[in-house]
């Protein structure tokens, strides 16, 4: 599994990585717009990511504005959002209207900081990214 981490934070940076890590490659991007481009450089390789932990709340492009793009750029290259990378908002943001906007933004899953590991495998392993 190819994971791609978006974080501004430190410590939970560090919590995804050693969760994931143990299931395959990780990068790691701190705002959206690493996310982007990563995102973007990864579809122009042939080399897709699996699965994108997206912080909500990061300096400039937002988690979820990061999401609506690349889920452009999956459309751009023929590629259907519910047959595309899985994306898993991780955030402490758990009012409605942050749950609501990440949906909107055809995120996956939703989990609240802080993350349970178990919880993520187990959403991992229904998502079919882990066995």
């Amino acid at each position: 599994m190819k994971t791609l981490i978006v974080e501004d934070e430190f410590t939970s940076r560090i919590l995804l990585q050693g969760i994931l890590s143990r299931n395959g490659e990780c990068h790691v991007a701190v705002n959206g717009e690493e996310a982007v481009e990563a995102f973007r450089i990864a579809i122009v390789r042939g080399e897709p990511y699996d699965l994108i932990c997206m912080d909500i709340k990061m300096p400039g492009i937002s988690g979820v504005e990061a999401v609506s793009r690349i889920r452009a750029i999956e459309e751009k290259h023929g590629m259907n959002s519910t047959h595309g990378t899985k994306i898993l908002m991780t955030t402490a943001d758990d009012t409605p209207g942050g749950i609501l906007q990440a949906f909107n933004a055809l995120c996956d899953a939703y989990f609240v900081k802080p993350i349970d590991a178990n919880k993520l495998l187990e959403k991992l392993r229904q998502m079919g990214l882990r066995v």
